[in-house]
């Protein structure tokens, strides 16, 4: 808990937001990041409906956004869990 609380701190401070990907198919606006229970989620809009996406399942727009390096991290922990 206490690595995944650092790793989404990262992820929090340093990606840079708001910034569009597709989701799905469907083009959308990820506003924020969440620290769930057991997953970190990007909370992604569309229309003013919102989702949560978990940031492990979240395609990520190429070029990536600004400080992206730290979900690719967050992804590599999770991996050996």
């Amino acid at each position: 808990d206490e690595q995944r609380s650092g790793l989404f701190t990262m992820i929090e401070d340093n990606l840079q937001l708001p910034f569009e990907t597709i989701v799905l198919g469907v083009p959308v606006v990820v506003e924020s990041v969440e620290l769930e229970e057991n997953d970190i989620t990007a909370v992604c809009v569309r229309g003013g409906e919102k989702q949560a996406v978990p940031i492990l399942k979240l395609p990520l727009p190429t070029p990536p956004p600004k400080g992206a390096e730290w979900i690719a991290a967050y992804r590599y922990w999770a991996r050996g869990v």
